[in-house]
């Protein structure tokens, strides 16, 4: 059972990574060229007038998450006419949900934006052209929650693959119509994008409503499933809302200080780490599933063991991507937006550095999230969240530069980290001792041993496409070693060995049957 599920995770991933490889090339090109078409400072006004949109969304995540948790857990114990009734409920939520974000945001949203945010004088009408539209995707990327919530229950990560190539060529032809078209490229950037949200939203809901029964809405009235959804969304929703202060808020205190051209900066910085964290993002998702339905069935040592594994292994998955993006920051920058504005670099350095504190917690919190007793862990560790927006503000107030925000998120990372795993001792039985000798200490090591020989070569060699390609050639290979010899135990090592074997045999069979 357990290695069927290993197979399936394997082959989930595998699909992601399409999906993945699929929308971090198209992401990393059409931001140079609309940073192009816009300018740094309409860039930055998009991304933090759409920003406070965002604010409203931790509605949506911490639903999402309740939904997922449910689906998965009924999945897992193959009751199907509960999920569906789960389903309809949620769908109901959602619906209410959205009508709620809809009048904050025309209401208190639309105040702030018009009264407090630091924009030019000349684009305020096309900031509230944005946020409009904003609003608008908003509302159709919360509506298809529950069918995304769906999906990932049932693992059927193949659809993510073939709606991201469609998404992708949406994209590359907002980048066409924008050169295009003689009108405002700000309002028509903003329309485009939604139009493609809900051309998205559509072909998941509608594959959703074809391929699962549970997913056609029916009117549910199921009072203590309701309530049960909320109350488990209560204590998300202020974990959640913590998270969205750390990164929006935080966002609109920049805007506030220093305007939209650090905004700007900023958001690229944030793409360059989302492009890289896909890989983890893609690997959890195909995990999650497993450690919810592992909880559900009572395999608790094979849901640790799985939590244990992917922590380490997500840490793994970014270090070898980040090095190069770490130790040549300023080359890559150069090289993929030719000019780059003020404070990215550092930014983008830093950004990297709390996603891969990050990413030792992501199947924590999927542990968390299995066992549904989430009261005490989302008050400690979303009140310790919470401080990073008035911690910052002081420290803006005191003059410091913008990348002190960015400090005090990997701070406060480092302490959610080990919060977390207070927390999980309770929860669901988690040895914190076992977590700091199996993950933490590989990690720790993996990093000291892989680091110095390309840190070397970076300081030795003059900047340029040579320096680059031996210190991403060295940094890969010295990370890889470090990770098979230090970072894998030999059970890991086994297994992909065992693998590595199994590929050789079938390229072995292929050429014989060719020949």
């Amino acid at each position: 059972m357990a290695s069927e599920n290993n197979k399936r995770i394997a082959k989930n991933t595998l699909l992601l990574y399409v999906r993945m490889i699929i929308t971090m090339v198209v992401s990393l090109y059409t931001v140079r060229v609309i940073l192009g078409a816009l300018g740094t400072i309409d860039y930055g006004i998009y991304n933090v007038v759409g920003g406070i949109v965002v604010m409203f969304s931790f509605l949506s995540t911490t639903m999402a998450a309740a939904s997922q948790r449910f689906f998965a857990y009924h999945l897992g114990r193959n009751d199907l006419i509960q999920m569906g009734k789960t389903f309809n409920v949620t769908l109901t939520i959602y619906i209410i949900v959205a009508l709620v974000v809809l009048l904050l945001a025309e209401t208190v949203g639309l105040w702030f934006l018009n009264n407090y945010m630091s924009i030019p004088y000349n684009r305020v009408i096309a900031a509230n052209w944005i946020y409009q539209f904003a609003i608008l995707s908003f509302i159709a990327t919360i509506l298809v929650v529950p069918y995304n919530a769906s999906i990932i229950a049932h693992e059927n990560m193949k659809v993510y693959a073939y709606v991201s190539i469609i998404e992708a060529v949406l994209k590359l032809l907002i980048v066409y119509v924008l050169f295009v078209l003689p009108f405002d490229k700000l309002k028509t950037y903003a329309v485009l994008m939604f139009i493609t949200t809900s051309i998205v939203s559509c072909i998941y809901i509608t594959f959703c409503i074809r391929k699962y029964s549970e997913c056609r809405f029916q009117l549910v009235l199921d009072r203590k499933l309701f309530k049960d959804l909320l109350s488990y969304s209560g204590w998300n929703l202020f974990g959640a809302l913590a998270t969205i202060s750390n990164s929006q808020g935080t966002n609109i205190l920049l805007n506030v200080f220093f305007g939209p051209s650090v905004n700007a900066s900023r958001a690229i910085a944030f793409q360059v780490s989302t492009a890289i964290n896909q890989f983890v993002t893609n690997f959890l998702t195909a995990v999650n599933p497993q450690i919810t339905k592992y909880y559900a069935t009572g395999e608790k040592e094979n849901m640790l063991n799985l939590v244990f594994r992917s922590s380490k292994l997500s840490y793994f998955l970014l270090f070898i991507l980040s090095m190069p993006m770490l130790l040549e920051t300023h080359f890559i920058l150069a090289l993929w937006l030719k000019v780059i504005p003020p404070y990215v670099v550092i930014f983008a350095i830093l950004v990297i550095i709390a996603a891969l504190i990050d990413s030792l917690s992501y199947p924590l919190m999927s542990a968390a999230q299995a066992s549904g007793k989430i009261r005490l862990y989302q008050t400690v560790v979303g009140s310790t969240l919470l401080l990073n927006l008035p911690v910052s503000y002081v420290f803006l107030k005191y003059n410091f530069p913008p990348d002190i925000t960015m400090y005090i998120a990997i701070g406060s990372s480092l302490l959610c980290l080990f919060l977390r795993l207070i927390m999980l001792r309770g929860m669901i039985d988690l040895r914190i001792d076992r977590f700091l000798k199996t993950v933490i200490v590989r990690v720790v090591l993996v990093t000291l041993i892989a680091y110095p020989v390309p840190l070397y070569l970076r300081m030795s060699l003059v900047e340029g496409f040579s320096r680059f390609l031996v210190v991403f050639l060295v940094g890969t290979l010295t990370s890889i070693c470090a990770i098979y010899f230090l970072g894998l135990s030999v059970n890991e090592r086994l297994y992909i060995n065992d693998i590595i074997k199994g590929l050789r045999a079938k390229i072995n069979a292929r050429k014989h049957l060719a020949l």
